[in-house]
């Protein structure tokens, strides 16, 4: 194997998204994977590298047994769950363009709602369903914050005061994106589209903070991406989209869970993360058509626009108001419905929105769309027509 420059992806695939599969989710990442390689033109029997999150129960192993794959040359982990999503694509990447794998195939499958419920205690480890990524946060479980949703509260309750931000604000953000899902039959809230006077009479779940339609779905399903040289993508069964960068890094920690930061009110690992990522680039937020912002919760967006250089600190909730985020606004945002219309398959199902993006074949296609972002966290790629 040689090393190579450009990284492309060739295909995507996913099972459909629900509140109960059943079935394993061994069988979901084996449906997942091999939808995205039907996708790409390949077979198992091409995959040489696997790449999924800490947090995945299907071991390596099992899923190229099932699958038929040969020899598996890579295989790596990402931490962190949803903060580290986009962090698996760039060591896919990362694999590629070494030389150390030619096909490489990214998956997340789980049974978040049928099988467990993330943001549970488990009394018998000591940390919440999900594992080692929210074990920092163990120190706050004796006084009752054992949920991502009170661990990014305390963040975001800094932000709205300083900027005077309201939850009817974030409520904006959700019509937009419930609007998106209404329209994409894959989506779990397809054909219902909520108003603002709905979201607000959302029952709280962290007031003032976060009502129940702020936060992401807990999801069933699998969604798989297969990345390949751009130069073999070009004969492959679907038009290449170029990942002309990919990062994932930051400080050790997540949004939601860095309460250590000087300044609370901005996503300090995303900054990290954005410089980076633009230099790689080398283009700018001005560059990008359409954005697909990690949207745990409604405040997470708000926090990825400033972040990643959309609109100035603090000025997100105007950015909405003003319908920016709206198939005709200046960046389009969450096009298929986000984790919160569509499903929360932690984060990677925004990637391949991304991805559908550039091809052209969304269900809400954004017009001219040369460079999409997709972000999650400290992690982020931007992908590009060819």
């Amino acid at each position: 194997m040689k090393a190579i420059n450009d990284v492309a992806v060739a295909g995507i695939g996913q099972t459909e998204f629900s509140k109960n599969s059943g079935r394993s989710e061994l069988q979901l990442a084996a449906e997942c994977v091999k939808s995205a390689l039907q996708d790409a033109g390949l077979t198992p029997a091409d995959v040489d590298g696997l790449v999924t999150y800490t947090i995945d129960n299907n071991e390596e192993v099992d899923l190229a047994r099932t699958m038929g794959m040969k020899d598996i040359n890579y295989f790596s982990r990402m931490p962190f769950g949803g903060a580290g999503a986009v962090g698996t694509i760039a060591q896919a990447c990362t694999a590629i363009r070494a030389g150390m794998a030619e096909v490489v195939v990214v998956w997340r499958a789980m049974n978040e709602r049928s099988e467990y419920r993330f943001g549970q205690l488990d009394a018998t480890s000591g940390m919440t369903v999900g594992g080692g990524g929210t074990s920092d946060m163990s120190w706050a479980f004796d006084m009752g914050a054992f949920t991502p949703m009170a661990w990014q509260a305390l963040n975001a309750m800094v932000y709205m005061e300083r900027f005077g931000v309201t939850n009817a604000d974030f409520g904006r953000l959700i019509v937009q994106q419930r609007k998106y899902a209404a329209s994409n039959p894959n989506a779990y809230f397809y054909q219902r589209p909520v108003t603002l006077e709905d979201h607000q009479a959302s029952r709280w779940i962290i007031e003032p903070v976060l009502r129940k339609f702020d936060c992401c779905q807990e999801s069933d399903g699998g969604v798989a991406v297969v990345l390949t040289s751009l130069e073999r993508a070009r004969d492959l069964k679907q038009p290449p989209v170029k990942v002309v960068a990919s990062h994932g890094g930051g400080n050790g920690s997540q949004i939601a869970t860095n309460h250590y930061a000087a300044d609370l009110s901005i996503a300090s690992e995303s900054l990290v993360t954005a410089r980076n990522l633009y230099a790689m680039a080398d283009l700018t937020p001005a560059d990008i058509q359409v954005a697909e912002i990690y949207d745990a919760y409604s405040c997470s967006v708000f926090y990825g626009l400033e972040a990643f250089g959309f609109c100035d600190l603090g000025e997100a909730s105007d950015f909405v108001r003003d319908g920016h985020l709206a198939i005709d606004g200046k960046l389009p945002t969450n096009t298929h419905g986000g984790l919160i219309g569509e499903a929360y398959i932690h984060g990677l199902n925004s990637f391949t929105e991304g991805v559908r993006q550039v091809r052209k074949t969304a269900v809400n296609q954004v017009a001219n769309v040369e460079n999409a972002i997709v972000t999650s966290g400290w992690s982020a790629a931007i992908l590009s027509k060819v």
